[in-house]
């Protein structure tokens, strides 16, 4: 059984007065390992609720398969495994009893439970676990045994709300393992406030802020060398202004550079498909200008660095 496709089309979810997520739109593609990240607060866990129909969108549509969620509800969701941020557990029962009996919730026979609930108890190593009472788990245990129930039926979708929460880091480590195997063949979307847990796993990353998409790109597109850095000087005049307006800059920002380095660094989004060509004119441009040009390179940027840049204004505030 292959991935299949998300097609989420300008959802909104209010609570009364209070917009948690603002006309968000996704494309996800079969087999994608897709990184939400953002803030606490940032509408994160809004969308993955949506997403696996557990709430209604006030507004705009999520198809999956070719089918609307909201008329194919119960259909979609046996193709779904949840990790809810909280898992809910029952902490009386065993970790063997407890996966059986979400197994059987989802429909499935006595005969077909067992080798299910065994595979994926070795998948999450839980084995040492799995007669114990789960009120006697660590809290790592407990997560992996919520990973167990969101996979045992081999779901086409793996939705995943903070999964490495409360793990240390060898189980760290054999949780992004997992992932990576069951991304073979699942389309799998991750909810995260964790850098690195994206850049270890996933294939894109959507950055959310204030219940809006800030950004969507794959990782080795963020990792390319896009953005013209330079070092200018431009004799007291307002340079942004001026960089702003070259045919083919679609953004200015100012950068920090060393202190021995003379005159004043900033960094350029181009817009053009031939960079280099675009960057000999700005050169050009800034030398009739008749500004002093100490540097000019392309940069590379980190998940790090692009987070930050989004995030900035906002911690600005806060303050």
């Amino acid at each position: 059984m292959g991935c299949i496709m998300i097609v989420v089309d300008n959802i909104t979810r209010r609570y009364g007065s209070f917009t948690a997520v603002d006309r968000v739109s996704l494309l996800v593609s079969p087999g994608e390992v897709v990184g939400l990240l953002g803030h606490n607060g940032a509408g994160k866990t809004t969308i993955l609720k949506m997403l696996t129909g557990y709430l209604e969108p006030t507004a705009g549509t999520i198809t999956i398969d070719g089918r609307e969620i909201a008329e194919n509800r119960r259909r979609i969701q046996r193709s779904i495994g949840y990790l809810p941020e909280n898992c809910p557990l029952y902490p009386e029962m065993t970790v063997l009893d407890y996966l059986d009996y979400c197994a059987a919730l989802r429909g499935l026979s006595s005969r077909e439970r067992t080798p299910l609930v065994a595979e994926a108890i070795e998948r999450t190593d839980l084995a040492d676990k799995a007669s114990q009472p789960i009120a006697t788990l660590s809290r790592g245990y407990r997560q992996r045994t919520g990973v167990a129930q969101a996979i045992l039926h081999h779901p086409r979708i793996l939705v995943l709300d903070e999964p490495t929460n409360g793990l240390d880091p060898t189980q760290i480590r054999q949780m992004r393992r997992l992932i990576t195997d069951l991304a073979a063949d699942t389309t799998v979307i991750i909810s995260t406030h964790i850098l690195q847990e994206v850049q270890a796993i996933c294939d894109r990353v959507v950055i959310l802020k204030g219940g809006q998409k800030a950004l969507d790109s794959r990782l080795d597109a963020l990792r390319t060398d896009s953005r013209l850095q330079l070092q200018i000087d431009p004799g007291g005049e307002d340079a942004a202004a001026f960089l702003q307006a070259l045919p083919g800059v679609a953004q200015v920002f100012p950068v920090e550079t060393p202190v021995a380095l003379p005159g004043q660094g900033y960094g350029l989004e181009l817009s053009a498909n031939d960079r280099y060509q675009r960057a000999a004119e700005i050169a050009e441009a800034l030398h009739q200008r008749g500004w002093r040009l100490y540097g000019m390179h392309f940069a590379g940027r980190s998940l790090e660095t692009v987070f930050a840049e989004i995030i900035a204004p906002q911690e600005e505030v806060r303050q």
